[in-house]
C-alpha cells in the first residue's frame, strides 16, 4: 500500500527501530531514500515449485509441504530434526538456532514452503537452516517475480530488508523527488530511471535485466568520473611550487651512470618536466614494466625540485623496497653532494629522533621511507615533491596525507607502478590523474621464457636448476606460504628452503619472507645480490624492489594462487641481465579451466598490459588495483569487465554536464553521498 507521506528518518519506517536503523547506518544507509539504491547483489527464483521427487542438483529449490514431526537431537550444540513431507516423499531438515514455540507453530502449520539448497545425507534430502514460511490457511499464489537477495550485515534479515525497500518503492518516485538527471538524449534510448530501479529490486523472471543494469551503470561510472574531475579541480585550485629545470645536477647524474636513457624515459622525463614547472600541484601516475627504468626518472625529475631548495620524500609500501631505493639513490646522490635520509618504523630511539629532527630544519633533502612518513611526528621544512612507489598499495586517503605535509603550498606528487592499468581502469580509479608510460625496456634485457610445470615434477626442475647454476647465474624459488598449513596445500617458503637444502647440500641456499626483522631480511637480500647465495627461496615480498641482474630462474610455486599481475612482476626479477633467463609456473593438482587460461596467459605473454586487461576480466578491478586493500570506491551496480565499453562514452558525458554543478551534484549525491570523505585534499 502506497504510503500517505514518505519517512523522513528511518525509525519512521515500519519496523524499523534503534537496532534495526543502526544496522541500515552500517551498510550506509543514512534516509530512507538511500534504500532505493541498495540494490541486490543476485536473486533467488521463487516463481515455480518443485518436488522432492524431481530435485537433482544442489541448487535452491522451494518446496511446499508439511512438517509431519521433529525431535530435539543432544549435544554441545543442540540442533532440532524437522521431518518435512510433500506429495511424493520426506526430507530432513536440520536448525541450529530454534525455539521451542517456533517448533510448536511449525508443527501446527496447515502448510509451509520452504526455500533452500537440497543435500543428501545418509541417502534422505536434507535442508540446513531453510527459510521457512508458515501459513495457517492455504498458501498464496507463488511470486512472479524473482526474489532479490541485498547487502546485508548482521541484526538485518534479507525478508526485513525487502520488506524496508517495498516500503520506501511504494512511496512512488515523485515522493523522493527522484528526478532523470540524464536528458532523453543523454540517456540514448535507454530506459527512464525509475523503470531501471523497479526493474532490479523487482525482476521479472524472464525480463533480461541487461539494459535495465546498464541504465544504472552509466549513470554511477558518469557520478564516478564528475567525482575524480572535482578531486582535480581542487587540487589545481592549489598552489605549488614552480620548478625549473636544473641542467648542471642532470647532466653529472647522467654522465655517471654506465648506459643512456631510453627514448621513452626521456619522453616521460620530459612531460613530468613541464608539470614541476607550473604552480599548480603536479599529480602524474607513471607506469612501467618492472625493469623499465622508473626509479631513475624519479631520480632525474626530483634534482628539479631539490635544486630550488625545497625537500622530496619518496614512499614505498615495503621496506625491503624502500631499502632498494635508498641504495640507488645514495649510489647517483652522493657524489652530488645531496644527503639522503632513511625513516621507517623500524628506526628508534636516538636515530630516530635525530633524522626527524634533520627533516623539520630541511637538512633531510631527500627523506625515503615507508608508511612512517605518513605520521603526525612527521614535519617537513619546505616539502616540494612526493613520489609513491606501488601505489596500489596506498589507500587515496593514506596518498592525500602527504599533499598536507606541504606547509602553505601542496607538493607535485609523481605516483610509480609497475602494474600496468588497464584503460577501463585509467579511466576509472585513475581519472583525476595525468599518465605517463615507459613503454620500452633498456636494450640488453633478454626475453624471458616462460614454462609451466606440475608439482609433481619439482624434483626433476630441482636437478635442471642445479646444473643450469653450473654455467653460472642465481635462482629465485618463491613459496605463497611461510608456514605450512593444513588448509592450503602449497609448500612453505621454509620447508622449502629446508628441502632444498638437502637435496642441493653444496649450493648456497638463503631464505627471505615477510616475518624476518627487517635487518635480517636486509643481509639475505644483500649476500644474495652480491652472489654470495645460489638459491634465494622467498614468499611474494620480492615481488617489488629486489634487482639481481645475475638472476636467471624464477620458480613460482602454486601460481594459482597469484593474480596475473603478481605473477609478472614477479617474472620480471629475471631477465635484467645479459644471460638467457626461465619462469617456471610450478603448478598444483585440479585446475579449473579459468586458471588454466590464466596461467597459459601468463606462459605465452610478455606484455604487460594484455595480462593486466586479462586480469580485469577474470578477477574484477578491485584485485587489479588494490581497491580491496586500500578502501577506494566500490562500485554498486557497475562491473567494469561488463560495462567498459560505456566508459568513452560517460567522458562525453562528464564534459557535457561541465558547467551545470547542480546536476552534478545532484548525481553525486545519488551515487557517492557519504563514501567520498577521503577524497578531499
Amino acid at each position: 500500500m502506497p504510503l500517505t507521506r514518505p519517512p523522513e528518518t528511518l525509525t519512521a519506517l515500519r519496523g524499523v527501530g534503534p537496532k534495526i536503523a543502526e544496522a541500515l547506518q552500517r551498510l550506509g544507509i543514512m534516509h530512507p531514500r538511500d534504500l532505493i539504491f541498495h540494490l541486490p547483489v543476485r536473486y533467488e527464483d521463487r516463481t515455480q515449485l518443485t518436488t522432492l521427487d524431481a530435485l537433482h542438483t544442489q541448487m535452491p529449490v522451494l518446496l511446499e509441504g508439511r512438517i509431519v514431526g521433529h525431535h530435539v537431537a543432544p549435544g554441545r550444540r543442540p540442533q532440532a530434526v524437522l521431518n518435512f513431507e510433500d506429495v511424493t516423499g520426506r526430507a530432513r531438515i536440520r536448525l541450529f538456532h530454534f525455539s521451542r514455540a517456533y517448533l510448536q507453530t511449525l508443527g501446527q502449520a496447515n502448510a509451509v514452503r520452504l526455500f533452500g539448497e537440497p543435500r543428501w545425507n545418509q541417502g534422505m534430502v536434507e535442508f540446513i537452516h531453510p527459510e521457512i514460511q508458515v501459513y495457517r490457511e492455504t498458501p498464496p499464489p507463488l511470486e512472479d517475480r524473482l526474489t532479490p537477495i541485498y547487502p546485508t550485515t548482521e541484526g538485518l534479515t534479507q525478508p526485513r530488508l525487502r520488506d524496508l525497500i517495498s516500503q520506501v518503492l511504494n512511496a512512488g518516485p515523485d515522493a523522493w523527488a527522484l528526478e532523470e538527471l540524464l536528458s532523453l538524449t543523454h540517456r540514448n534510448t535507454r530506459p527512464p530511471l525509475w523503470d531501471a530501479l523497479i526493474a532490479l529490486h523487482c525482476p521479472a523472471r524472464h525480463l533480461p535485466p541487461e539494459p535495465y543494469v546498464e541504465r544504472l551503470a552509466l549513470e554511477e561510472l558518469l557520478a564516478h568520473r564528475l567525482l575524480l574531475m572535482e578531486r582535480r579541480r581542487r587540487l589545481r585550485a592549489a598552489r605549488a611550487p614552480a620548478c625549473a629545470i636544473h641542467i648542471d645536477s642532470r647532466h653529472q647524474l647522467l654522465a655517471a651512470l654506465p648506459f643512456t636513457l631510453t627514448d621513452a624515459q626521456a619522453r616521460v622525463i620530459t612531460e613530468i618536466d613541464a608539470d614541476l614547472a607550473e604552480p599548480v600541484p603536479m599529480m602524474r601516475l607513471l607506469q612501467g614494466d618492472v625493469g623499465s627504468g622508473k626509479t631513475l626518472v624519479a631520480a632525474m625529475t626530483a634534482l628539479t625540485v631539490l635544486s630550488r631548495g625545497y625537500q622530496v620524500a619518496l614512499m614505498a609500501p615495503t621496506e625491503l623496497l624502500a631499502e632498494q631505493h635508498l641504495r640507488e639513490f645514495v649510489r647517483w646522490y652522493a657524489p652530488l653532494g645531496i644527503s639522503v635520509h632513511w625513516l621507517s618504523g623500524s628506526i628508534k630511539g636516538r636515530v630516530r629522533r635525530e633524522t626527524l629532527a634533520a627533516i623539520a630544519v630541511g637538512e633531510a633533502r631527500l627523506v625515503i621511507g615507508t608508511h612512517a612518513l605518513f605520521q603526525d611526528q612527521v614535519v617537513f621544512s619546505k616539502l616540494g615533491f612526493v613520489i609513491i612507489d606501488e601505489q596500489h598499495r596506498f589507500g587515496v586517503a593514506q596518498r592525500l596525507q602527504l599533499h598536507e605535509k606541504g606547509g602553505q603550498t601542496v607538493p607535485h606528487q609523481l605516483i610509480m607502478t609497475a602494474t600496468p592499468i588497464p584503460r577501463t581502469l585509467a579511466m576509472t580509479q585513475f581519472a583525476d590523474l595525468d599518465i605517463s608510460i615507459i613503454d620500452a625496456l633498456p636494450p640488453g634485457r633478454t626475453p624471458i621464457e616462460t614454462r609451466l610445470v606440475p608439482q609433481t615434477r619439482d624434483l626433476e626442475m630441482i636437478h635442471r636448476i642445479d646444473a643450469q647454476l653450473d654455467t653460472g647465474g642465481q635462482a629465485y624459488w618463491v613459496c605463497t606460504l611461510i608456514e605450512e598449513s593444513d588448509q592450503l596445500s602449497a609448500e612453505a617458503a621454509e620447508t622449502r628452503a629446508l628441502k632444498l637444502q638437502e637435496q642441493l647440500s653444496h649450493r648456497r641456499i638463503g631464505l627471505v619472507h615477510g616475518r624476518l626483522k627487517s635487518d635480517e631480511k636486509g643481509k639475505v637480500m644483500q649476500a644474495f645480490a652480491e652472489g654470495n647465495l645460489d638459491i634465494l627461496v622467498a614468499t611474494t615480498v620480492i615481488e617489488v624492489g629486489v634487482n639481481v641482474p645475475n638472476a636467471h630462474i624464477m620458480v613460482i610455486e602454486n601460481p594459482e594462487r597469484l593474480g596475473l599481475a603478481q605473477l609478472h612482476q614477479l617474472r620480471g626479477r629475471v631477465g635484467r641481465g645479459r644471460r638467457e633467463s626461465y619462469c617456471i609456473l610450478l603448478y598444483g593438482p585440479d585446475l579449473g579451466r579459468d586458471t588454466v587460461e590464466r596461467l597459459t596467459l601468463v606462459r605465452d605473454t610478455l606484455d604487460g598490459f594484455a595480462l593486466a586487461e586479462a586480469d580485469l576480466r577474470l578477477r574484477g578491478p578491485g584485485e587489479v588495483s588494490g581497491t580491496r586493500q586500500t578502501g577506494e570506491l566500490a562500485f554498486r551496480v557497475a562491473q567494469l569487465e561488463m560495462h567498459g565499453h560505456l566508459l568513452d562514452e560517460v567522458v562525453t558525458l562528464a564534459e557535457a554536464l561541465s558547467g551545470d554543478e547542480a546536476t552534478q551534484q545532484r548525481l553525486l549525491d545519488r551515487w557517492i553521498g557519504n563514501r567520498e570523505s577521503f577524497a578531499h585534499v
